[in-house]
């Protein structure tokens, strides 16, 4: 009787974790800015003399989570314009990823991948964040390979 009773609860409590949602977090992000990515940056592309190239530019900024739980698969949006107010980015506006953010005022920068020859300078317009209070995304381990967009930003911005 009790091995059963102990299972049957055990099923209930795990059912109930398991059909709790995974809820967004809005994020507040500060001081937005779009800089030329450095020379020495990895995911710089050299010049191309066709149009066909891109040319990487550096998201920065603060981000802050007032909560008191960390928020993860944390997405930036925002709109960027280039000088004659056409998007930069042509429907999307999800510029990329900042991981997890722990409670508090963080900076975060994040590579972009501009197309040669956009006309700055770049207005970005409603940056936001959004993130989870679970995982939703598969983990990127130390043995990934990781192309040089997605690779940590040195601390030059």
């Amino acid at each position: 009787m009790f091995p059963r009773l102990f299972s049957g609860v055990v099923a209930l409590i795990l059912g109930l974790v398991l059909a709790l949602p995974v809820a967004a977090a809005e994020l507040r992000l500060a001081e937005v800015q779009l800089t030329p990515c450095a020379e020495e940056d990895p995911g710089r592309q050299p010049d191309f003399s066709r149009p066909l190239g891109a040319s990487c530019y550096v998201l920065s900024g603060n981000v802050d989570n007032p909560g008191r739980r960390p928020i993860v698969d944390t997405d930036v949006y925002a709109r960027i314009l280039d000088s004659s107010g056409e998007p930069v980015l042509q429907n999307r506006t999800r510029v990329g990823s900042i991981g997890d953010v722990s409670p508090g005022v963080h900076a975060f920068a994040l590579r972009l991948a501009v197309p040669a020859g956009t006309p700055g300078p770049f207005d970005v317009r409603n940056a936001r964040a959004r993130g989870f209070n679970a995982p939703v995304r598969t983990r990127a381990t130390e043995d990934d390979d990781l192309l040089p967009l997605e690779q940590d930003i040195e601390d030059t911005f």
